[in-house]
């Protein structure tokens, strides 16, 4: 694909499709777009082109067309991909650049190809920011529709921030894979927070984040949006400690089942997301049911047991039994 004629189609135009767009219009590539939802103005004062419909990427860009998806996983992706493959021509390129499975692009791929289209599956991080300024995209599919795509693709990445991961359905992999990643990472941090917050001694913690943000090992994107955010919200107490998210990273926790590889981290972290949204905690109660059986423990808190519990252990771990124990 030459600098002279940069181009892509884009279907799907919210945070991430509206700012990848806007960083591509502003870098000089021509991007023709569609949403279900009227464009937004700013778009179009960029120079975006309204395509009226999925008929009208045949007209508006060059073959071999390259249009890409930026909308929700699931059917509407198929919906979307089946509306597309009957307006385009052999040898048209869709990019999916959404959180769709990697199996489900796989399928996708073997049933574009029976049609004369390729098809990538383009794993897309960085959130809007990254959209805005440079992402990071991982590339899965065949050789030579990747290569056409690439220059785009380096353009709208941050420097470094782009690979072709492997064949159809490694991108979305690779994506997904980095979602678990990402998923223990928050993980530890918040439980670090969670440390820091029940110090025997009130901490500055807004401070200790700003810490960690310079030299430090685990100095990183997330905890620089960890002290941000800290000392924006004035601490954690109105942030609501229900935790929500679109359940990709449970794919990969079953297909860590399928592979027999060991996730332990990634599970958990996702198990702590369950338990954020249990409002009923039936497991407890169950829990607390049984030890009233079989103990007589009080059903709720007890101020005894509590006692008990800062109380009953008199020294520390034994290391050496004859020393210790005279």
């Amino acid at each position: 694909m030459a600098d002279s004629k940069l181009e892509f189609g884009i279907v799907g135009l919210g945070r991430m499709g509206a700012n990848l767009s806007l960083q591509a219009l502003e870098k000089g590539i021509t991007v023709a777009g569609f949403d279900l939802r009227e464009i937004p103005a700013d778009l179009i004062r960029a120079g975006m082109i309204r395509s009226p419909d999925y008929s009208g990427f045949r007209s508006l860009l060059s073959p071999p067309r390259a249009v890409f998806l930026y909308i929700p996983a699931g059917p509407a992706v198929d919906n979307v991909i089946e509306d597309l493959a009957s307006n385009l021509e052999p040898g048209d390129i869709i990019v999916d650049g959404g959180n769709s499975y990697w199996g489900d692009s796989i399928r996708r791929h073997r049933r574009l190809s029976e049609r004369g289209l390729h098809f990538i599956d383009l794993g897309t991080s960085g959130g809007i920011e990254g959209a805005r300024q440079g992402a990071c995209f991982m590339a899965g599919g065949d050789t030579d529709p990747v290569r056409h795509i690439e220059t785009v693709l380096l353009k709208l990445a941050t420097p470094g921030g782009y690979v072709h991961a492997g064949p159809s359905g490694a991108g979305h992999f690779t994506k997904l894979v980095h979602n678990g990643i990402e998923f223990g990472m928050l993980q530890a941090i918040a439980e670090g927070i969670g440390l820091l917050k029940n110090y025997r001694n009130e901490l500055d913690i807004a401070e200790i984040l700003g810490c960690w943000r310079h030299g430090s090992v685990i100095r990183s994107w997330l905890i620089d949006l960890m002290a941000e955010s800290y000392r924006d919200e004035g601490g954690l107490d109105q942030i609501p400690a229900f935790v929500d998210d679109t359940g990709e990273v449970n794919w990969l926790v079953n297909d860590a089942l399928h592979m027999e590889v060991p996730i332990p981290v990634i599970s958990q972290s996702v198990m702590q997301l369950f338990t954020s949204r249990d409002d009923k905690k039936y497991w407890a109660r169950a829990i607390a049911m049984m030890r009233h059986g079989f103990g007589g423990h009080a059903f709720g808190a007890s101020e005894p047991v509590e006692r008990e519990r800062r109380e009953g252990r008199v020294g520390g771990f034994v290391q050496n039994t004859d020393k210790e124990l005279g």
